[in-house]
Order: structure tokens, then C-alpha cells, then sequence
């Protein structure tokens, strides 16, 4: 089924890229009556992990009796993956609804002189976002920061509890070159009263989130060191593969206690719901395994050099005599960390090319691919890339890029339903 005009407008706007700040986000709000204010928020930012750990948070919550929301980015697939209620996208109707209105929204704030210029993609679909959940009468919503923090349309909430679930370096053209300055982005979502929970992350960031929660009041929690925390998680069997979700964990379980113990929020947890919670999370994409045609393929959307440890720490673990990889990254990502980091796990790569004008051209990554040592083969179809991986006896991983992996993905969940 074709997108109705709604969000053809939202898509519309795609092509006017990013844009910080939350001037635009906050006119929205005001003109739609101010959605984002009808229920609590979790807010979660992190270079990566936020997604997981949104997961996380939202499911505990839904297994604790809540009506609970999440909004994350990118989609894999669709656009309706972004925002889950109870679990479940939204229906395609519901999504067009809170388009339109927000399309409408914009014509007025254009008419009226209040924006000079259209917002953004993501300024409308976190809008839309805030409009679905307080239409759906969601208790509570777990927000995913899109990018940085400060400056994302997410931030103009005022949650219950925020996180920062992991500080490296991922869009330095938006956010700076050092950690440092990534650190001041991400921790640019504390709010005066408002504790924020820190995952592990290096000293350099942590002196600039604890000085900036200082500065603004707000309560800092750091997972990292503690031992009973680390014990907890122990004790969960993790729905989530890979050992950095035990990182991960700890921080979804701090949200979690932070709520359960703010008796003003009327969210109560508990530890049955948060281990029940963190044992059934589900986050497609990220080491997750698929059985297609006798071949054993593992999707995972690790696209900069932190994702890339994390996977080859996976791969290390689970396939010793090393992988095939079906490789397709964009053309703003930093290739070379990335395939460096996963060189020791990978007996061939097949360079592929994402189905987005952003992605780097197969040829240049293969280029990229020879300078790390890698027995490199080009096949610029993604679809015959993975078809042609299978036919080799080992894993096929396919990563580099969530525009790869969501199509490759769709292709192979399709075909096992035939």
C-alpha cells in the first residue's frame, strides 16, 4: 500500500537533510497543543545502545501492566517502526492522521511567519510521534535521542529520568572530534531535578557529564564499578545477544529503579516486570540471527567503530574459523575504523551498496576493504551479495549500514514466509 499525503509530506522533507535546534520543535508542540506533555518520558541518548536499552525500558514497562510508547530512528523497513505502542507499530491509518496534522501545523506556521524555511524530517516525525501517543493515551514514552541531544527534537520533553547509555566517536561533522565535545552534546539533555543515568564511558566524557548534571542540578548516576548492579544482570538471561548488552542492561535497570522509586510518577516496576522485561526486549537487527536456505545469517546494524568492536567481540566468541561479511556503509562513516575492526573475523567480504543515495559505492569500499588485509569480491546488488555469501560454508554477517541490513532483512523474512 501506497503512503497517503501525510506522510508523503513528512518523506517530502527528507531532502532538506538535518538541522539542529528547538525553536522549530517547540512552535510545533505549541500549535499542536502541546502532545509531548500528556504523558511521562524516559529520554535516552548514547552513541550507541540507546535503542537497545529503549527497548528495554519500554518492554519492563509493558511488563508491569503500562501503557507504554517508544520512539527510536531509524526505521528499518518502514517508517510506522518508529513508533511503537504496546509494543506493536503504529497501524499505517493512525500514522497518516497525525501526518496530516502536523503538515497542517507547518502550512500554518508558515503562513503565519513563525518559520521562514520547512522543518525538518525528524522535527515533524517527532511531532507525529508526540501526537500518537497522546491520542493512543500512553502512560508513559521512551524517547530515543536521534542524534547529539542539545540540539534534537527530542529534547524539547522534560522526562521523568534520561540516560546516556555510551559516549565514542559517531557524526563528528554534528557533534565535535573529541570525546569531550561529544560528551557536552549528549549530556545537553539533563534538566534541573531530573536524575540522569550514565553508562560506562570514558574519563575524558564522564568529567564533562558530571559537570554539566552539576551545573544544572541534576542527579548523576553512574552503572559503571557497581558491583550489585553488574550482579543483577548476571542474574537475567538477556533476550539481547552480545556482551556489551550486559552494559546496556545495567543502564535500562537504573531507569527502572528510578522510576519504581518516584512514587509521584505512578509507574511502580518491580524486579519480576524489569527482569521479565529485559528477558523478552526485542530489537530487530542488532546480532540478530536468521535461518534462510540451509544458511545461517547474522544481521547486525553496526555502522561506526564502537558498533564494529562490539560485533567483532560477538564474532570472536561465536565463529572462531571467521565469517563471511556482506558490507555496505555510508558515504559519511569512517570505513576504514570500522572494517579494521572487524579484519581479524572475516575471511572474505563482499562489497555491496545500500539502496540510499547516501552510501558509498561498492568499488570504494572494496578499495577501502584491500587496504585492511581483506580478500575482497564486489557485488553492488545487496540482495545477490547475500546469495552469493551463502554459498560459502561459513556465517554470513551482514552489517556496516541499518540501510543494508533493513532491506536485507525484509528480503530474507519474506522468503521464509513463502
Amino acid at each position: 500500500m501506497s503512503p497517503g499525503p501525510g506522510v508523503d509530506f513528512l518523506f517530502s522533507l527528507e531532502r532538506f537533510g538535518m538541522k539542529f535546534g528547538l525553536a522549530n520543535i517547540a512552535a510545533l508542540c505549541a500549535a499542536l497543543g502541546h502532545p509531548e506533555r500528556a504523558f511521562t518520558s524516559i529520554h535516552v541518548a548514547g552513541t550507541n545502545g540507546k535503542g537497545s536499552v529503549t527497548a528495554m525500558v519500554d518492554a519492563a514497562l509493558r511488563a508491569a501492566g503500562h501503557r507504554s510508547a517508544r520512539y527510536t530512528s531509524p526505521h528499518l523497513v518502514r517508517l510506522e517502526e518508529r513508533f511503537a505502542i504496546d509494543g506493536r507499530d503504529v497501524p499505517s491509518g493512525a500514522l497518516e492522521s497525525a501526518a496530516l496534522r502536523v503538515q497542517r501545523a507547518v502550512a500554518d506556521l508558515m503562513a503565519d511567519g513563525t518559520f521562514d524555511a520547512l522543518p525538518t524530517f525528524f522535527e515533524c516525525t517527532t511531532a507525529a510521534a508526540f501526537l500518537l501517543f497522546r491520542d493512543a493515551g500512553v502512560r508513559v514514552a521512551v524517547l530515543e535521542v536521534g542524534l547529539g541531544g542539545r540540539l534534537d527534537s527530542t529534547n524539547v520533553v522534560t522526562p521523568a529520568v534520561a540516560a546516556i547509555v555510551s559516549i565514542d566517536f559517531d557524526h563528528q561533522a554534528q557533534l565535535g572530534d573529541t570525546l569531550e565535545s561529544i560528551a557536552a552534546e549528549k549530556a545537553g539533555i539533563a534538566k534541573p531535578g531530573v536524575p540522569l543515568v550514565c553508562g560506562p564511558v570514558p574519563d575524558a566524557a564522564m568529567g564533562v557529564i558530571a559537570a554539566i548534571c552539576a551545573d544544572r542540578g541534576a542527579p548523576l548516576v553512574t552503572t559503571a564499578g557497581d558491583a550489585a548492579l553488574a550482579a543483577r544482570v548476571a542474574g537475567i538471561r538477556l533476550s539481547l545477544a552480545g556482551a556489551h548488552q550486559r552494559e546496556n542492561a545495567g543502564v535500562a535497570l537504573r531507569i527502572l529503579d528510578l522510576v519504581d522509586a518516584t512514587t509521584a510518577l505512578g509507574l511502580p516496576v518491580g524486579d519480576a516486570a524489569a527482569r521479565d522485561g529485559l528477558s523478552h526486549a526485542a530489537w530487530p537487527a542488532r546480532l540478530e540471527t536468521i535461518e534462510h536456505a540451509g544458511c545461517r545469517v547474522l544481521l547486525d546494524a553496526a555502522h561506526n567503530p564502537a558498533g564494529a568492536r562490539a560485533l567483532a567481540a560477538h564474532l570472536r566468541a561465536i565463529a572462531p574459523d571467521g565469517v563471511t561479511l556482506v558490507f555496505g556503509a555510508m558515504q559519511d562513516k569512517a570505513v576504514d575504523d570500522i572494517l579494521a575492526a572487524l579484519a581479524p573475523h572475516v575471511r572474505t567480504v563482499i562489497c555491496t551498496e545500500a539502496p540510499t543515495p547516501r552510501a558509498l559505492d561498492a568499488n570504494s569500499l572494496a578499495t577501502l576493504a584491500k587496504t585492511v588485509g581483506l580478500d575482497v569480491q564486489i557485488e553492488k546488488d545487496p540482495h545477490a551479495a547475500v546469495a552469493i555469501a551463502c554459498r560459502t560454508p561459513r556465517l554470513v554477517v551482514v552489517a556496516g549500514s541499518i540501510f543494508l541490513v533493513g532491506p536485507v532483512r525484509e528480503r530474507l523474512c519474506r522468503d521464509i514466509l513463502r
